[in-house]
């Protein structure tokens, strides 16, 4: 399940959608998950769906690798699908002891689920198809604005972006620390949710040493080179918005009004 996590991974590629200007592929994915929260019932969901379904089509990323990305919060999605199928009020449908499953919760299951397998492959697709140089860049850019008010925007976007791009290399430790274990003997596999959860627990204190490993080798590395922060930093390449840019801002605002006019008016 470790090599199952895609968040914050890079899949290398040269489609339409990887040369986007991040500046436009941050902002979409705002604007898609803002669409997900407006939806109100299950044609918005298949208008979202549908629309995900043609980027990830057009950025040419195996939607089996996107997948991935659902088995290590599979228990967070069945947890929210269960609280909501048998916390909710209503129409009863089945009994079975003192838990009680409604018709208004069985729609609320899956209407929560959906959104949250939406948001997850929406948010997805926007690290799998930004390096995280230029995540820093965009992210920073759409942040300066805050700079009037002393929000330091690039510190924000720099620590934003390490968290993300090391998401992958931890993961990566953690999963040959339990090999190392596993090959002394150790069992994590096996007995009850909660035993496997315990057996989990020798695995901190190595990970926490080589998170700090980690950091001081990127301190190191920072500091070897000169950073001082964003206020003096020049960039090799500029970000410059194309006709595609412009073409995909359009877009989306046209995926937006139309996902409101479905909620709101229809």
């Amino acid at each position: 399940m470790i090599r199952d996590i895609t968040l914050g991974q890079y899949y290398p590629g040269s489609s339409l959608i990887h040369k986007l200007d991040s500046r436009v592929k941050i902002t979409g994915t705002f604007l898609y998950i803002i669409a997900l929260f407006v939806v109100s019932d299950f044609i918005g969901f298949a208008i979202a769906a549908l629309a995900l379904a043609m980027v990830i089509g057009i950025s040419k990323v195996p939607f089996s690798f996107i997948a991935k990305g659902l088995k290590p919060v599979f228990l967070i999605i069945a947890f929210t699908f269960l609280i909501n199928m048998f916390m909710t009020g209503g129409k009863t449908l089945v009994q079975i002891g003192f838990l009680r499953l409604t018709e208004e919760g069985l729609y609320n299951a899956c209407f929560m689920g959906i959104r949250l397998i939406l948001l997850i492959f929406g948010s997805s697709v926007l690290t799998l198809t930004t390096k995280p140089i230029s995540l820093t860049d965009g992210i920073e850019y759409l942040l300066k604005p805050l700079k009037k008010v002393g929000v330091p925007a690039h510190e924000l976007a720099m620590m934003m972006t390490i968290a993300l791009r090391f998401i992958p290399t931890l993961l990566e430790e953690t999963d040959k620390i339990m090999k190392a274990q596993m090959a002394r003997g150790a069992d994590f596999e096996s007995g009850n949710l909660m035993k496997r959860a315990k057996s989990l627990v020798p695995l901190l204190v190595p990970l926490f040493i080589s998170a700090f490993r980690i950091a001081q080798d990127l301190a190191m590395a920072m500091e070897a080179r000169c950073y001082r922060g964003g206020k003096h930093r020049t960039r090799l390449h500029e970000m410059k918005m194309a006709g595609r840019d412009l073409g995909a801002l359009t877009i989306l605002a046209l995926f937006l009004a139309l996902i409101i006019f479905e909620s709101r008016i229809i």
